[in-house]
């Protein structure tokens, strides 16, 4: 029975992207506690981002996975690439994504070549405008990866 758990770990890849101390001010002193974002995928279409919290860093990653792999989605693809162009504005960031020819590599920045690469989309362009947060960037990128739609 063991095994099986192991197994199934197996089958998902993690990225933390990003680790922050977060300090707040008390009567006391300092209070200060630990947030992790991490992406979890199969690069087979399946991804999830999860965002944990916690006084150490090991429990916030930990969280943060556990989140993410209840929390995943499906992302279509057509000839390793995206179906078709998205634009998404999520809080302050504005995200274009668009399909590229085979061989053309993903030519993203920021978060969203960790997220693209763990749901196994290997040919893609896009642009981030408007926020340099990676927080609100991720959740803008899963808006527009659950925005995508296949033909039928």
């Amino acid at each position: 029975m063991f095994n099986r758990y192991r197994q199934e770990d197996k089958e998902f890849q993690e990225k933390v992207v990003k680790i922050r101390r977060v300090s707040k001010k008390t009567t006391g002193g300092n209070y200060v506690t630990f947030s992790a974002l991490v992406v979890v995928g199969n690069r087979k279409g399946k991804v999830g981002i999860g965002l944990g919290r916690s006084l150490e860093v090991p429990p916030a990653i930990q969280k943060a996975i556990s989140y993410a792999k209840k929390h995943m989605i499906n992302v279509p693809m057509r000839n390793k690439t995206i179906p078709h162009e998205v634009r998404v504005k999520f809080k302050a960031a504005r995200i274009l994504l668009k399909p590229a020819p085979e061989g053309t590599g993903l030519k993203v920045g920021s978060v969203t070549r960790v997220i693209l690469d763990l749901a196994g989309v290997e040919n893609a362009s896009g642009k981030i405008i408007g926020s340099r947060n990676q927080i609100v960037n991720t959740y803008a990128v899963m808006k527009a990866l659950n925005l995508l739609r296949t033909k039928f």
